[in-house]
């Protein structure tokens, strides 16, 4: 399974954004990574840096790569409606991002691991593809034999409350199972991307 595997903080700081969760450090040092600290003469970033880092904050943070992310742009620039949103949209329907929204994995990262060993089913359907899109009305479980699981028990037990943030999602757990309602509103999603840069620097 390709992902990024680099140093997190590094590139969260880069990007000047706590794209991977909450980290200690980050929170220390909120400037670009480098020997001489936060320096004066940085710089002034131009458009073209300013949108490239606008995308690079959105594939870092739904963890896609490169050929995925433009390949996720030309379908949502396909679809009718604004561009930006339906981004975002496809985003948020990947089903690792779903199992990490339903409060099932407390990263996407373990959400990606989660999929990828056969812990998650969609409609009954055991699935091992992070990627996969989820539609309105699918239902997403965690298989018996994986409910026990410490990961997703200590996971669920500290997030119980978060998914209720998320319209879009409902979540039974007794049942150990969220639905996926509807295609959220980007004024839903609580990620700070600016969705027009990303259009702007595809469109050139």
């Amino acid at each position: 399974m390709a992902r990024y595997t680099g140093p997190k903080t590094k590139k969260a700081r880069s990007l000047g954004e706590a794209i991977f969760g909450y980290d200690k450090v980050f929170e220390k040092k909120k400037y670009g990574p480098g020997q001489h600290g936060p320096s004066k003469r940085r710089k002034q970033k131009s458009d073209y840096a300013i949108q490239l880092m606008e995308k690079q904050k959105a594939k870092y943070t739904y963890g896609v790569l490169e050929r995925q992310f433009r390949k996720m742009f030309q379908k949502a620039s396909r679809q009718s409606g604004v561009t930006g949103e339906n981004l975002f949209q496809l985003l948020e329907a990947r089903l690792d991002n779903t199992v990490y929204r339903l409060g099932i994995a407390p990263t996407r990262s373990a959400a990606r691991q989660l999929v990828s060993h056969k812990h998650i089913a969609v409609n009954g359907i055991v699935t091992n593809i992070p990627s996969c899109t989820l539609k309105a009305g699918d239902v997403v479980t965690v298989r018996g034999k994986s409910q026990g699981m410490n990961v997703i028990l200590e996971s669920i037990g500290s997030n119980a409350q978060d998914v209720k943030k998320f319209p879009w999602l409902e979540w039974n757990e007794s049942k150990m199972e969220g639905t996926y309602i509807q295609n959220p509103t980007r004024d839903q999603i609580p990620e700070r991307i600016n969705e027009q840069l990303i259009v702007e620097l595809y469109s050139k």
